[in-house]
């Protein structure tokens, strides 16, 4: 059997191999600090185990695996701890997340923050009894039986709603049992430090026919001080949240009359323009034609696509002159009836259309949160029609892409190559094939990757970036998806050098991808404090009583005439107030005009990081700020 060892190596064994053999291989410091060994996808000890043909690897909190099963335990901790504290609690469903854990409640009692605080030193308390976690497979009728005795409902609907089949396993700690999959770790000694962070409602699943439940929101670390790194990190967070800056810097709103759907100001649009006009200028120099298509096309069209098979439960529906329409989720149906609008021959490919298409998607009222989860937003798609032989330098194209556009902004990002879901359409040979042609295209670029087993697309697998920003969070965000199934939907063709017709692959790329989206995580990243080229203000100017109010006027005006974007405070204000005012949102110069500027002709220059700069001339200050606009350069 073949064995994975920490460093990422792999090691043939006999079958039968016992548990020291293979400890030989891996340092006892990394066993000791591991969370445990991943067997077959469960996680188990390491004494005195012999292992058959197995998959087995040591998991360690730092891995995005390990993180789940920490955190997957700490849901089960709280939910035991929340059983002790409040003996009449129904408990729904407690999953680990990307950030931490939750778990949904059905209580009486309305939870208030004092109450996460009681809950929390339960959770310590129980975390240091060193208690074991048992798995414990049971008959559906027993699990069943099980659970009514205890008045669990929300467990043996979930039971119910399982297939016949289906293996039923439950973990027990303490006296707390769970219906769960697992894995978990095998005790609760491992949960060193835990934080209890928020209280919010959710319907049970999902629906808003259902009952409102409670949800708590906690993280939990091996060692107190990862927690108190991820609260400074949380602190931060919270002063960059794009919602409070997006107000303070009046560039968008939400509102109840159209939940989900983001309303856009005049600053929003500038820094939202700017953005797209500068990728506009990107793509077009790298051979993209620009396209537009129709938000609305008729049902037919879905179903030939497989979106209706695979998506109708997050699309929007309507009806024109009888006929049944949907509002489009996706644009690729689209750019493909543009494709298909023409002939094309061998010659001709690829081809490139890349479309800034809106798109609408059902989103539980839950799930929304500012930019980062709307119900319509705008796609950088784009859409490529190659030979199979140009599939690997047009990946190759989209990564350099990628990169200059990542690069652009400062952030670092890693690469997953996200391989076939369940719910997969067209056939195992075409899938095995588009795997092997994304995985190739990385290896032999050299960049480092990891595979998300079954997380692709439903059309086909993809290379999903993930972007690092200022203060170590990571945002999915750009795709490059290989599509082998569309392309025989839609009978799409061109005429090769023998003059047969022959079937084109097709590649999917979104790099900002969700174009509100991005913007929410550039606000983030940047705490506001724009890059000059992107900034809705560049220039303040602050004349220091209305005597100097003309020639301020005039400074404005010649900064305007050079493409600045300028704003005149003029307002019977204090000095002191109106830098300040203008430091708070973000502006990046502050150009203050007195006597001793009208008398010289030259300008007292104030970065928006407090430094300043006197006796600047104003060509000289045009031209510098001409220089950083082009250069893109990020000065904070």
């Amino acid at each position: 059997m073949i064995i994975k060892l920490p460093d990422g190596s792999q090691k043939e064994y006999e079958s039968g191999v016992k548990v020291k053999e293979i400890t030989g291989d891996i340092s006892q410091g990394l066993l000791r600090d591991s969370l445990g060994a991943v067997v077959n996808g469960e996680i188990l000890g390491l004494d005195d185990e012999v292992f058959e043909d197995c998959d087995f690897k040591v998991v360690k909190f730092e891995d995005i695996e390990g993180k789940k099963i920490l955190w997957h335990t700490a849901s089960h901790l709280m939910a035991y701890a929340i059983q002790e504290l409040y003996p009449e609690t129904k408990f729904a469903i407690g999953p680990s997340t990307e950030t931490g854990f939750y778990y949904d409640l059905d209580l009486e009692h309305r939870f208030v923050d004092e109450d996460l605080m009681a809950i929390e030193d339960k959770m310590k308390e129980i975390a240091k009894r060193d208690l074991p976690i048992e798995k414990i497979e049971i008959s559906r009728e027993e699990a069943i039986n099980y659970f009514k005795e205890r008045k669990q409902d929300y467990k043996v609907e979930l039971i119910k709603d399982l297939p016949e089949d289906e293996k039923i396993t439950m973990y027990k700690i303490g006296d707390f049992v769970d219906l769960c999959k697992g894995p978990h770790l095998l005790s609760t000694k491992k949960i060193k430090a835990i934080k209890l962070l928020s209280i919010a409602g959710a319907y049970w699943r999902g629906d808003s026919k259902n009952k409102m439940l409670q949800r708590i929101y906690g993280i939990a670390f091996e060692k107190q001080k990862q927690l108190d790194e991820y609260i400074k990190r949380r602190e931060e967070a919270e002063k960059r949240d794009h919602r409070k800056l997006g107000r303070e810097l009046d560039l968008f709103s939400m509102h109840e009359e159209g939940p989900g759907f983001p309303f856009f100001h005049p600053n929003g649009m500038i820094l939202r323009n700017n953005l797209l006009n500068w990728w506009r200028g990107v793509l077009e120099e790298n051979g993209y034609g620009e396209i537009q298509t129709p938000i609305i096309l008729n049902e037919a069209l879905w179903h030939r696509s497989g979106h209706w098979d695979h998506y109708k439960d997050n699309m929007y529906f309507t009806k024109i002159d009888g006929d049944d329409y949907a509002v489009k989720p996706m644009n690729c149906p689209g750019s493909i009836l543009v494709y298909n609008s023409s002939n094309h021959s061998y010659r001709d490919l690829p081809i490139r259309l890349a479309e800034y298409g809106i798109v609408h998607r059902h989103e539980l009222s839950g799930a929304l949160h500012g930019l980062f989860r709307v119900r319509t937003f705008t796609q950088d798609d784009a859409h490529v029609y190659c030979l199979f032989s140009q599939v690997k330098d047009e990946v190759f194209k989209m990564i350099d892409l990628a990169d200059y556009l990542y690069s652009t902004f400062g952030f670092k990002y890693s690469i997953e190559l996200s391989t076939r879901p369940d719910d997969f359409m067209g056939d195992l040979e075409s899938w095995n094939l588009a795997e092997k042609s994304l995985k190739d295209a990385l290896e032999e670029k050299n960049l480092p990757y990891t595979i998300n087993e079954g997380d692709g697309a439903f059309y086909g697998p993809k290379i999903d970036f993930h972007l690092e920003d200022a203060i170590g969070r990571t945002w999915q965000c750009g795709t490059i998806q290989l599509d082998f199934q569309l392309p025989e939907n839609f009978d799409l063709t061109y005429v090769d050098e023998d003059g047969e017709r022959k079937r084109p692959a097709m590649l999917h790329r979104a790099l900002l991808g969700s174009v509100e989206r991005f913007m929410g995580i550039l606000i983030e990243h940047f705490a506001g404090k724009f890059p000059l080229w992107l900034s809705p203000v560049q220039v303040e100017v602050i004349p220091v009583s209305d005597k100097f109010k003309d020639y301020a006027q005039k400074i404005a005006d010649a900064l305007h005439a050079e493409g600045l974007r300028v704003h005149l405070d003029a307002r019977a204000e204090k000095v002191g107030y109106k830098i300040r005012e203008a430091q708070v949102k973000k502006i990046n110069y502050m150009l203050v005009i007195g006597e001793k500027e009208e008398t010289s002709g030259k300008l007292s220059v104030r970065k928006r990081n407090g430094e300043e700069v006197a006796d600047v001339d104003l060509d000289e200050f045009i031209a510098s700020l001409k220089e950083e606009i082009k250069n893109k350069t990020i000065t904070e």
